[in-house]
């Protein structure tokens, strides 16, 4: 296999150096988490202390991108080093990761890293590539969630998911092989839908209004697949009013409420006490004025609002928990601690929850590093990241050589030095595929320039749209096709062509 020609920050050290000479890793994700509900972005609704520390002691990158925005497509991406239609799992609904290929842990381990993963995996196909791993069975549960172990065997852990991923990412490396760095992947289930808290955070927010985003009542005109998504936080059938705002009664029936009561059924009985005891009482406050329209619409709103912000609460604990051991055990000082999520996530903005388009509240993803000693970089990154690079990032650190099929770029030039290389990308690009399915979201794809983005959703549609991304931050006007625009859009055609060329995307793969 031919390997890039690159310049190992650690001046390319030979697989048997020691656990002092090359980082460890630790790589903390969520699910789900998005920016605008992380207070070290700035004008978040709600406080992430641990998570601002963890910027303040690192580096926060502006502008941080995935290539698929689905959890399981984005794994892939992150694992493999390569957009979805080189990985070969493009989506959730029918996708199977194919273990057998050449994956990141995999050449970690070729070169010396112990591997370990706890937590969400959600690629079907069992992890490869780990010398130790824990899972959390399909999407996993909030609630006394089920793990399955290396050899096959499934064991229901007693507590709160978020806390137990912690507490087994620490019981792990206060085992792990001393002679030996490593790379830890701590894979929350946290935030996902549907969003069941803590006992300790169940009346955490309760007396906090959240302001609607300023789109909320987008009507999506001139933009057909947003007017055809099932994704709104108004529509009954898309946010379940018991599955996701946990208003049930008893005999209440909907979509998706036997799913509801299958999650808290697995608390246990005192637990479950206390959560009926509360949002009983919510549910007999909603139904004794029930709220209609609009004021309906809010209602589900503030409610979400408020359960995501639970759960993020009970996140930046943990993050914190994880933060205080490396320091304690005078790891930090070895160790680039990473927290990023799958993809961002929809808080109300064009009137939605969940993620896949391409619109930034969902392509635009957290990312912080806190870097070990000998990496210069602090404060904020503006340049253009995406999820593609972790995995030759990870290699390049490890002192091994970059397989030249990744697509990704190390992001070590950018956390070395003071200031960001001279020539880095402008541009990225990006591909969802899961239609017809979940949410109900067309197939497209597209680019992200500094300041513009050109999106083409296709499949049972054909139709572009265009984003002045300076002049119309929210993507409310769709600029395509509209007078004045054809030379930029023209170049934008000619910069999403050259992309596709550059990561082999053939006419199969659209």
């Amino acid at each position: 296999m031919r390997m890039k020609k690159q310049v190992s920050l650690l001046m390319l050290l030979p697989v048997a150096a020691s656990a002092q000479q090359r980082p460890n890793i630790v790589y903390i994700m969520t699910d789900d988490h998005t920016a605008q509900m992380l207070s070290a972005y700035g004008n978040s609704p709600i406080q992430t202390p641990n998570l601002e520390r963890l910027a303040s002691e690192g580096v926060l990158f502006r502008h941080s991108y995935v290539a698929n925005s689905l959890s399981g497509p984005s794994r892939a991406c992150m694992l493999t080093g390569k957009h979805s239609h080189k990985n070969g799992f493009t989506n959730n609904e029918h996708g199977v990761f194919d273990g057998s290929q050449q994956t990141m842990p995999k050449l970690m381990r070729q070169a010396g890293y112990q591997t370990a993963l706890i937590g969400k995996w959600h690629l079907v196909s069992q992890p490869t590539g780990f010398d130790y791993y824990e899972i959390l069975h399909g999407q996993g549960e909030y609630y006394n969630p089920t793990f399955i172990q290396m050899d096959g065997s499934r064991q229901v852990a007693k507590g709160y998911c978020t806390d137990i991923v912690t507490d087994k990412a620490i019981d792990w490396m206060e085992h792990r092989d001393q002679d030996k760095p490593f790379i830890l992947f701590v894979h929350h289930k946290a935030c996902h839908r549907d969003w069941l808290p803590p006992m300790k955070y169940l009346r955490a927010y309760e007396d906090q209004t959240f302001p609607l985003p300023g789109n909320f009542w987008d009507n999506w005109e001139g933009r057909v697949a947003a007017q055809q998504q099932e994704m709104t936080i108004g529509s009954a059938h898309d946010m379940d009013i018991v599955y996701d705002n946990k208003i049930y009664r008893q005999g209440d029936s909907t979509r998706l409420s036997q799913a509801y009561l299958n999650n808290i059924k697995r608390l246990d009985e005192a637990d479950r006490r206390v959560y009926d005891q509360f949002y009983d009482s919510i549910t007999t406050a909603f139904y004794q004025n029930p709220p209609t329209g609009r004021a309906l619409t809010e209602y589900k709103f503030q409610r979400y609002m408020r359960d995501y912000a639970k759960v993020t609460r009970a996140m930046d604990d943990n993050v914190g928990r994880l933060m205080d051991y490396l320091r304690e055990n005078n790891m930090l000082e070895n160790t680039l601690v990473i927290y990023t999520s799958d993809q961002g996530f929809y808080m109300g903005e064009h009137g939605w929850f969940d993620k896949r388009f391409m619109y930034e509240e969902s392509l635009n993803t957290p990312l912080i590093m806190r870097l070990p000693d000998g990496m210069e970089r602090r404060g904020e990154i503006d340049d253009m990241v995406q999820n593609i690079d972790y995995a030759p990032t990870f290699l390049e650190l490890a002192g091994a050589p970059i397989p030249d099929d990744i697509q990704g770029v190390s992001l070590v030039p950018l956390l070395k030095g003071k200031q960001s290389p001279k020539h880095w990308r402008n541009s990225i690009y990006y591909h969802f595929y899961e239609f017809p399915a979940e949410h109900m979201v067309k197939r497209h794809y597209g680019i992200r320039t500094e300041r513009y983005k050109l999106i083409h959703f296709y499949n049972d549609i054909d139709t572009w749209e265009l984003y002045d991304l300076q002049e119309d931050p929210t993507e409310m006007h769709n600029l395509y096709g509209k007078p004045g625009y054809e030379k930029l859009t023209k170049q934008l055609h000619k910069q999403l062509d050259k992309l596709q060329k550059k990561y082999d995307v053939r006419p199969e793969d659209l």
